[in-house]
C-alpha cells in the first residue's frame, strides 16, 4: 500500500513541478515581451526626436530662403523703380528736344 502511495506522492511533486517550470517559462517570456516593447517605444522616441530636429533644421533653412527671396523680390522692384525714372527722363529730355 505504501509503494501506490508512493508512486502518487512522485506523480504529484512531478507535475507540480512542471507546472512551476511553465509558469516560469511564461513569466519569463512575457518580461521578454515587455522588454522588447519598451525598447521599441526607445526606438520610436529616437526617431521623432531625430524627425524633428530634422525639421526644425528644414524650417530654419525655409525662413532663410523666404527671407533671401524677399530680397531679392524689393531689390528687383527698387531697381525696376529706378528703370522707370530714368526711363521718365529720357522721355521728358526727348520732348524737350524736340520743343528746341
Amino acid at each position: 500500500m505504501k509503494t501506490p502511495q508512493l508512486a502518487l506522492l512522485v506523480l504529484s511533486t512531478l507535475l507540480v513541478v512542471g507546472c512551476d517550470q511553465q509558469k516560469a517559462a511564461v513569466e519569463s517570456k512575457k518580461e521578454a515581451t515587455k522588454d522588447a516593447i519598451d525598447d521599441r517605444k526607445d526606438a520610436v522616441d529616437a526617431a521623432a526626436k531625430t524627425a524633428e530636429k530634422q525639421t526644425d533644421a528644414n524650417a530654419a533653412i525655409d525662413k532663410a530662403n523666404i527671407e533671401a527671396n524677399k530680397d531679392a523680390a524689393k531689390a528687383q522692384l527698387d531697381a525696376d523703380k529706378k528703370k522707370a525714372d530714368a526711363a521718365a527722363e529720357a522721355e521728358k529730355a526727348r520732348i524737350d528736344a524736340l520743343k528746341k
